[in-house]
Parts: structure tokens; sequence; C-alpha cells
């Protein structure tokens, strides 16, 4: 895995000038919110952003810049020792995996009551999805409620960053108690890519910042920039892929997302021969079968499958785009005849219920479900006629 580093500075951040400067410059005013929603596609830079405000917030040296307009921006230096320490979170993946580990070489009792947290900084705590769920537990927000109201121990502040909105529902009751008084000393950063999966209590008590996402043409140009061995073709397909989201696009597998839309693929064509056949005739389901067999527990399993949901996704929302009349909006645009045939194949009723579907597989996964058998219940779920 190759070395994850934060931007030196906020010019280096792509996208959402004015956002941040906005930020920024709450900051330097000292009227930086307690509680904050980072939204955005993954990808986006929500991370990468609270850990650059976390550093701003606690460096040492406390540089400014000055805004067109005068105002002053907060910044941070990279190089003093709250800076430094901050940044070596900034491969969240590769911290997350040493304390799983660590976890694992725990006695059994032990192990049931710890929580994956990542400390940096004395006065920084990180909140990840607690694997193998993938969620915020209820454990990892009460240490987060606990040290809170502590005084911080070498810098300004206490920095909490809730990176996954998906939460446990005890553990998002719990947070929003924090929310409702945090003390004088706390910053609490949420990260999220759907506000909708935040409970209406919580958004109503932060202030939220939307990353959006940058122009096709614009991430063109990045990509051309930072990943030149890239073919134009495939450069423009994972411009579009990706979603507007930077991160997400500099580190793009696309033979791994072929793949994993080649699996989904099979899925629709599947369900649309299914749905086209008539009553006597037999279909072969093989292809099917064979392939959600691939999809057996292992320690890439989750991963995988993951991938082949969200493949899944964009295929939907290219097919929606067909029947909408807006084909130039398209993100698999390589794929545009066999999708011109699906459009024609799968109607609208059956689009929304494999999306409900598919959101079903994805908290089974959660849950621990068997991935193949989730797999072949999706598949004949997608099948059935409608109405049926």
């Amino acid at each position: 895995m190759l070395p994850i580093k934060l931007p030196a500075d906020f010019n280096e951040f792509l996208g959402n000038t004015h956002a941040v400067e906005s930020l920024r410059s709450a900051i330097a005013a000292s009227r930086m919110p307690h509680a904050l929603i980072l939204s955005g596609a993954a990808g986006a830079g929500k991370y990468t952003l609270a850990l650059m405000l976390a550093m701003t917030i606690q460096c040492e040296r406390q540089p400014r810049d000055l805004w067109s307009n005068g105002q002053a921006l907060a910044g941070f230096c990279g190089h003093c020792s709250n800076c430094t320490r901050i940044a070596t979170a900034a491969n969240l993946e590769e911290q997350v995996a040493a304390a799983v580990l660590a976890r694992d070489d725990l006695r059994e009792t032990d192990k049931k009551e710890t929580r994956v947290l990542i400390q940096p900084h004395p006065d920084v705590l990180i909140l990840p999805p607690d694997p193998p769920q993938l969620l915020i537990k209820l454990g990892q927000v009460r240490t987060l409620i606990q040290r809170a109201h502590y005084l911080p121990a070498e810098a300004p502040r206490r920095i909490f960053i809730v990176t996954s909105a998906n939460m446990m529902k005890e553990a998002a009751n719990s947070l929003l108690k924090i929310l409702e008084e945090p003390p004088d000393s706390v910053h609490i950063f949420i990260l999220a890519e759907n506000l909708g999966e935040l409970l209406p209590t919580i958004r109503s008590r932060c202030a939220t910042v939307r990353l959006g996402a940058l122009p096709i043409e614009e991430m063109e140009m990045l990509l051309a920039d930072r990943r030149p061995e890239v073919l134009p073709k495939q450069r423009s397909l994972i411009a579009r892929l990706s979603q507007g989201a930077v991160g997400r696009a500099i580190a793009f597998d696309l033979e791994a997302y072929t793949a994993a839309r080649a699996d989904a693929l099979i899925f629709l064509t599947n369900a649309a021969a299914a749905l086209n056949a008539s009553s006597n005739t037999e279909l072969d389901h093989t292809a099917l079968f064979k392939m959600t067999e691939t999809y057996r527990a292992g320690a890439d399993g989750q991963q995988k499958t993951t991938a082949l949901l969200r493949a899944f996704s964009l295929l939907l929302e290219d097919l929606l785009l067909l029947n909408a009349g807006t084909p130039e909006l398209l993100r698999n645009i390589d794929l545009r005849a066999e999708l011109d045939r699906l459009a024609v194949a799968l109607p609208f009723e059956w689009i929304e219920r494999a999306s409900h579907a598919a959101d079903q597989v994805q908290s089974g996964l959660r849950r621990n479900l068997l991935r193949s058998l989730s797999l072949d219940a999706f598949a004949a779920q997608l099948a059935t006629p409608i109405g049926v």
C-alpha cells in the first residue's frame, strides 16, 4: 500500500474553495462550530479536510493567510509537534488494520469489549467504523463522551472525528447527548456520505458543509497530471465513474471496477431475460450461480461484495438517466449499447425495487449474513415479475 500524504497546505486541497475558506475564516475568528458535519461522496476529501482542520486548530505556530477581501484565513505549519502527530493518521485504513490485529491478540473476553479507536495525538481521537459490521459502536461514542469532559492535555482543543454516519442506534442517541451541550474546548467533526443516514436531531445540532463534485473536465485534467499512465479513453471513464470525487479518481482501480461491473451485469441480464421470457421458457442460470459462488466468506469477501453492489448501483443510475432522456450524463460510457438494451427491458418499477434490494444486501453484510446465499436470494428477487 502506497503511503498517503496530506496536502502541504490548503492551496493543495482541490475543489470546494469557498467552503474551505469559510471554515478557515471561522477558525481564524475563533468562530468554529463545536459540531460540524462534512458531507460529500466517498473520496470527496472529507477525511483529509477534517485532519487539515484539526491541524489548523491545534497548530503551535498558527500561520495566517489573507483572503481576497482582506479577511484572515487560518492555516497550519505542518512541522510542529501537533501537526506532525495528527498527520500520521492520514492513512486511516492502515491504522484501522493495525488496531484490529492488536485487538485480535487480546483474550476473548477483552476482545468483545475493545473498540477500534485511532489516537494520533493526545487531544485528537478518531472513530472509524468498527469491523466487521463497519458501524460506529456505542463503546466508541462512550469513549468520546468520557474524554470530551477532560481538559486538553497538550493542544488548545480536544478534537473528535467520527468518520462515518453509519452508527448503531444506541451510538447515535448517545452522540446526541454530547452534541446538545458540548464542552467549550471540544470540536466534533462528523463525516457523512449521505446526510439522511444521520438522525434529524443530530443534523439540527451541527453546522453542515457539503463538499461538491468537481466537473468532469477538471477531473480529466487532474488525472492527466496525477496519473499520466492512464489512456485518454480510460481517463474519461474514470472521471465519470469517480463522480467528481478527487480522492476516488486518483485511487480508482479500473480493472477491479470492471471485474465487479461484469458480475453486476450478470444480475441485470439475468433479470431482463426472466422478466421478458414467456411462461414456458426455461432459463439457464448457470452463469449467475457460478458467479455468486465466488462470493464466499474470505479476507476480502466484504470488500468484493461492496464493490459489486456499488457497480450495480451505478448501472441502475445509468438506466434511469437513459429513461430520463439524458444520455450525456452516463457514467459507464463504454457500455452504451448494452445499457440501451437493458433500459428497454427493465422498467422503472423494477429499477426501484432493485435499488431497495441492493440496500438490503448491504444491510445484511453488516449482520454477517452468508454472502453467496444473500446474493442468490438477491438474484431471485430481481428475476421476480413486477407486482409478484
